[in-house]
């Protein structure tokens, strides 16, 4: 397990810890912590913690810089309305799959259409989408198969 699984870990077992939902921790603590560099726990909240994944994420830099966590809570309509306007134009296939893994998580959707959703947008089945418009496209069924389950 590589350093940004060990610190994501951590934060989210806190995370579940908090009793309000929110976890505050020093950016600089974290980094002693784990024994890396700052940067690293700049790249795990951009990467392990973004809206696309039911975080929301403040952060003040600094001497007493913080970072605050808060795991989103809202009921499956809104969550589902909220992704299918945060999809914006474009959507990547990774950003597709923890888009797809976060509605499951959340039980806003089965995982069997997650499943059949994530196979629908990959690659593979774009295979004859020109590369440049690929994610293009991929942004359009998601949006579309989503919507039908709002």
């Amino acid at each position: 397990m590589g350093i940004s699984d060990l610190i994501a870990s951590f934060l989210q077992e806190s995370l579940a810890e908090a009793e309000d939902g929110v976890l505050e921790v020093q950016r600089s603590d974290l980094a002693q912590r784990f024994n890396c560099v700052p940067s690293q726990i700049n790249y795990v909240m951009s990467t392990r913690f973004s809206p696309e994944r039911g975080y929301i994420v403040e952060s003040r830099r600094g001497g007493n810089g913080y970072i605050r966590i808060t795991r989103v809570q809202v009921d499956r309509q809104t969550l589902m309305m909220h992704v299918i306007n945060s999809l914006g134009t474009q959507v990547d296939l990774a950003s597709a799959r923890a888009i797809l893994s976060n509605l499951v998580h959340a039980g806003a959707l089965e995982e069997p259409l997650a499943r059949a959703l994530l196979a629908a947008v990959g690659d593979k089945a774009l295979a004859a989408v020109p590369r440049e418009v690929r994610d293009q496209t991929r942004a359009d069924i998601m949006k579309q198969v989503l919507i039908l389950q709002v």
